[in-house]
């Protein structure tokens, strides 16, 4: 789940674009050059079908062997300055030498290695569903998290573009290095964090973040698109794992932005912040915080957020309008009046939003009785049909 939605002038001019093989030791660094490739999984179709059962996924359109790795790349942080970052890169075997594009943006985490590169997850499945149908995969670890060093500025869109942008620059060096030649188009999907950073990658691909890469199809699922809304619900406690994501909201927007001087000013355990290093696993921090937003924030900080002044008001405000552009591609908003994390409401706002701009776009409801972990499980093979069709 993500609040941010301020735009790169890096990523919108796309200034920097990576050769189409790793650059010479010599030569001046690029963003999204590759670093390194390590291997992580082969898969033949009957255990990638069995891989995707095990992960409750329709493997019905499994057609191809899989090659995964983890690839690492140069980038830029949040504040413009040389990093690098981690991603995993499937690649469907004996798919043709022109695979075509898709990218799988995941949601959120506070902990490093529960990403797609590190651990075999859901992100991981989710990555190999659209391989072992035929497309070069790229699933980004965002900065701070994987292998890549800091700080995760899990707030900052942004910073989840030029990262998500120059793994996809680092993909096809690596597919080129495989004597590959990717289609242009990327289908972009994501859920929750990365429902958000779906819609951020999309504009920013579309106003030309690299000339070799374009839109194909957007399909976000459950994002956060109104974040001054969930804000104000999370306050009042209706907001389900509403204290997790205000926790590493708050302690992650402290880090690029000026909120407070000491956490003691924002919460009544100071703790919380170190909760929120990378190091420290999911079960972890959930098991060291409180179980309402009152017992984790002091009465001051919770009055600012729901009188929200200065940049916390400007950000909140950019965060809300990040459905206002038109999209070259029709847009499918999946989401579910059973969603209780980042709520249908928001997939509304989003898909109202972009038909006032004249957009093509639709909402889809799974239902009242799918919550928002399922909802991508059910999203994601109808998503692959759609994509195939585009």
């Amino acid at each position: 789940m993500t609040f941010t939605t301020r735009l790169s002038a890096a990523v919108l001019c796309g200034a920097l674009v990576a050769a189409s093989v790793p650059a010479t030791a010599s030569a001046r660094p690029a963003r999204g050059e590759l670093l390194d490739v390590v291997p992580v999984s082969t898969m033949d179709t009957d255990q990638l079908a069995a891989h995707l059962r095990d992960h409750a996924l329709d493997a019905s359109r499994v057609r191809f062997a899989v090659e995964a790795k983890r690839i690492t790349y140069r980038t830029v942080d949040a504040f413009g300055k040389p990093t690098t970052a981690s991603a995993l890169v499937a690649l469907p075997r004996d798919g043709g030498r022109t695979p075509r594009q898709a990218a799988w943006l995941h949601g959120t985490t506070g902990y490093r290695g529960s990403v797609a590169s590190v651990a075999d997850g859901n992100d991981r499945a989710a990555t190999y569903l659209f391989a072992s149908a035929g497309y070069l995969t790229t699933a980004p670890d965002y900065l701070g998290l994987g292998t890549g060093p800091g700080f995760h500025p899990y707030v900052d869109a942004p910073s989840t573009v030029t990262a998500s942008v120059d793994a996809l620059r680092a993909a096809r060096s690596y597919a080129a290095s495989r004597g590959l030649r990717p289609d242009r188009r990327v289908m972009i999907t994501g859920h929750s964090q990365g429902g958000h950073a779906a819609m951020a990658l999309g504009q920013a691909l579309q106003r030309g973040a690299d000339p070799r890469l374009e839109v194909g199809a957007l399909a976000p699922i459950g994002g956060p698109f109104k974040p001054s809304l969930l804000v104000a619900e999370a306050l009042d406690d209706e907001i389900a794992n509403g204290v997790a994501y205000m926790a590493y909201w708050t302690v992650a927007w402290k880090r690029l932005f000026p909120l407070y001087d000491s956490p003691a000013e924002v919460f009544r355990d100071p703790s919380v912040e170190a909760l929120f290093d990378g190091e420290h696993p999911n079960e972890e921090i959930f098991r060291h915080l409180p179980a309402t937003m009152r017992e984790l924030l002091t009465d001051s900080y919770s009055a600012r957020l729901r009188n929200p002044t200065g940049i916390l008001r400007a950000k909140l405000r950019e965060a809300d309008s990040y459905c206002d552009w038109r999209p070259s591609v029709p847009v499918t908003i999946y989401s579910s009046a059973g969603d209780r994390d980042t709520l249908l409401e928001t997939s509304a706002y989003c898909d109202q939003r972009l038909k006032k701009h004249h957009a093509r776009s639709t909402l889809v409801d799974l239902g009242a009785d799918v919550n928002h972990g399922r909802a991508a499980k059910l999203a994601l093979p109808r998503i692959l049909a759609d994509f195939d069709r585009a």
